[in-house]
């Protein structure tokens, strides 16, 4: 697959899966509809760890030395991306690679940190996490999801970019929020249906959609460690995982089902195979 970086497999990473041949990389048969509409990363103030993914590092004879502050970083090269090879396997990050999210693997920005890449050859922009190193070829400069990739019309291969690391006074200044055309919407509340009906909420544009709800936390941080388990347990339900703040509280749900039927189907069977627990929630 000409899109796709060759990259050094991280220390402990499960062999690749039988189904494919060891050394391709590429898509996964039947990938998830609507990908294109999958939310940017939404950009927040995390620290940058010292050491770990960000201390100078080798591979295939070349050095690297990780930005270790919050400095802004800006240039432009070529794009790559990363498929079914590392999906479900540990980034530098020690997250779990979705390709189905919006992340992307730089050899040197720092991780965790935030960045915007544009397509000029169509003026196409996306915002990544970058959690992962990589790529390792000469002239490339970034190693994107399958999914911002595709939102970048650069799923046929290697093709320029240009890419800008969000710092931490944009952040703060709300300068680094996604576009509204790729941003979730955020949702109004309505009280909860009687009789044990879903808890309804409204969005704008009309119909219904349905979310599953998995906990609300007074701290990012519980909201993203259940993210980080309900992932392991179902790793098809990553590209669905958004983190809703609302009400003072950071709420964690998939979605949106095409159906109520479907998302108690998912809920079921989370609670049966992982023990957790979800409660409907339905869009208006």
């Amino acid at each position: 697959m000409t899109g796709c970086a060759t990259r050094a497999p991280a220390p402990g990473t499960a062999p690749a899966p039988s189904s494919f041949p060891a050394d391709r990389d590429g898509p996964l048969p039947n990938p998830p509809a609507d990908l294109a509409r999958v939310p940017d990363a939404v950009p927040r103030l995390e620290p940058i760890r010292f050491g770990g993914p960000n201390k100078p590092y080798e591979v295939l004879g070349e050095r690297y030395e990780p930005i270790a502050g919050d400095a802004p970083y800006a240039d432009r090269g070529l794009a790559s991306w990363y498929g079914r090879k590392f999906h479900g396997r540990p980034t530098a990050s020690g997250e779990v690679y979705n390709m189905y999210a919006m992340t992307a693997a730089h050899p040197t920005l720092p991780i965790p940190s935030y960045a915007r890449v544009r397509n000029p050859a169509n003026g196409r922009e996306v915002i990544v996490r970058i959690n992962d190193r990589g790529p390792f070829h000469k002239g490339r400069l970034i190693d994107l999801s399958y999914t911002a990739a595709l939102k970048l019309d650069l799923l046929r291969g290697v093709a320029p970019v240009e890419v800008r690391r969000i710092t931490y006074a944009e952040i703060r200044a709300g300068l680094a929020t996604p576009s509204p055309a790729t941003a979730e919407p955020a949702p109004v509340y309505v009280p909860a249906a009687p009789q044990g009906g879903p808890e309804r909420e409204t969005t704008p544009g009309g119909g219904s959609t349905y979310w599953l709800q998995f906990g609300a936390f007074g701290k990012l941080d519980g909201a993203e460690a259940l993210r980080q388990r309900v992932a392991e347990a179902d790793l098809t339900l990553l590209p669905l995982l958004t983190i809703v703040r609302e009400a003072g509280l950071h709420r964690l749900r998939a979605g949106p089902f095409p159906s109520a039927d479907e998302a108690r189907a998912t809920a079921a069977r989370l609670r049966d195979d992982s023990r957790l627990d979800a409660t409907l929630v339905e869009k208006r």
